[in-house]
């Protein structure tokens, strides 16, 4: 190849083939986010009172426990894909590989935490 102009060295190499992927899996995670807000919020709304009982007995339904946990998986991979491609853009030495691996085990962490919080309630072991 040489030592020619910057296009000359890049020219045929392609692209990566994952940006668009990734763009896109940001995009839908954001909608995704966006109705089951909207969902959590109305349904929230809709409660009679905001007290521990009650909030219990809402999160024990299927009809609440399935789209929250689905809620949290789509917030914490939203999350994560947000957070991974600041760090790629701004990270530059060796230290980015060590974030990407903190950020992927505190967003699968936090995220089981959550689901697992959510699976307790529903299977009636939220009662303190």
């Amino acid at each position: 190849m040489g030592t020619g102009t910057e296009i000359g060295r890049v020219r045929g190499l392609g692209s990566a083939k994952a940006g668009a992927h990734h763009w896109w899996m940001h995009r839908l995670t954001a909608g995704s986010n966006f109705l089951l807000m909207s969902w959590l919020l109305i349904s929230l709304l809709r409660l009679p009172a905001y007290d521990y009982e009650t909030l219990i007995a809402w999160l024990s339904s299927p009809l609440a426990a399935v789209p929250m946990m689905l809620l949290v998986v789509s917030v914490f991979w939203h999350f994560r894909m947000g957070l991974q491609t600041v760090i790629e853009d701004y990270q530059h030495d060796e230290t980015r590989v060590v974030a990407l691996v903190l950020l992927n085990f505190y967003v699968i962490a936090m995220g089981a935490f959550a689901i697992f919080s959510i699976l307790k309630i529903a299977f009636g072991g939220g009662a303190a």
